[in-house]
């Protein structure tokens, strides 16, 4: 399918490409490598079923790897959308994109998040949500919901948060982290992802990099594979990923500033 997607896309095709996130990221990544970035075409990678989505299914389809393997591959933009509207303006901007891009979904059913108006929505630009004067959230995906609902619950607890939708992870909106941790007590990274290269690795790059001092907390899946059977809500749970278990430790991190 990669194969036939570059050849199209060298005779002047902007191709799709659809599958479940470890099929169309890991089976054929040699191909995507060699075939699309290795020569810069524009081919969107669409992946459904990110992080933990396929539940009871288990470890060999669900997807924690593929925002750090799609992130290290030159020439490839990698877009995480948090929710419809979203979705339908990544497909739009995708196309005008020199080059491949990878899109990653969640199954059905995601509720619209973002308010009317909506906002503009640029590759490479965070949207910011809400604006809150001690901490900023930045979520990617499908933790964008949970991300709100833990503004919602700090909010109660007389902790004010910003909410940013990082929804593209690559090229990553750098001005916005820099300006958020020059002007917050703490940022957090919300992702149904492994804690080793998503958007908590980026952002903890560009803190690094720039020589900011601010507290960074990464909420992701620990470096592990699900050894428990379960559905989707189930298995958030149990990698402490509900919006109770976040704003718990939100707290008590942000009480030791």
């Amino acid at each position: 399918m990669v194969g036939i997607a570059s050849g199209l896309a060298l005779n002047g095709k902007i191709v799709f490409i659809y599958a479940i996130v470890p099929f169309v990221t890991m089976r054929c990544f040699e191909q995507v490598r060699d075939d699309l970035c290795y020569q810069k075409l524009p081919v969107v990678l669409v992946g459904v079923g990110q992080g933990l989505t396929y539940g009871a299914a288990g470890a060999t389809h669900h997807s924690i790897e593929d925002i750090a393997i799609m992130n290290c591959l030159p020439n490839m933009t990698v877009i995480c959308p948090g929710d419809p509207f979203e979705v339908s303006k990544a497909v739009e901007n995708s196309i005008k994109l020199q080059g491949p891009c990878y899109i990653r979904l969640g199954k059905t059913g995601e509720k619209s998040l973002h308010r009317k108006p909506f906002p503009e929505f640029t590759i490479g630009r965070g949207i910011p949500m809400y604006s809150g004067r001690d901490i900023a959230i930045f979520a990617t995906g499908n933790m964008l919901e949970t991300a709100l609902e833990v503004r919602r619950i700090l909010e109660a607890e007389k902790i004010e948060s910003d909410v940013i939708s990082m929804h593209t992870i690559k090229p990553l909106d750098r001005g916005l982290v820099i300006r958020k941790a020059r002007q917050r007590k703490m940022l957090v990274t919300i992702e149904e992802h492994n804690i080793i290269g998503g958007l908590g690795s980026c952002l903890s790059d560009v803190i690094t990099e720039e020589g900011l001092k601010v507290r960074l907390e990464k909420f992701a899946i620990k470096d592990r594979y699900s050894d428990i059977v379960g559905g989707h809500e189930y298995l958030r749970r149990y990698f402490g990923l509900t919006a109770r278990q976040i704003s718990k430790r939100i707290k008590r991190e942000f009480l030791k500033i």
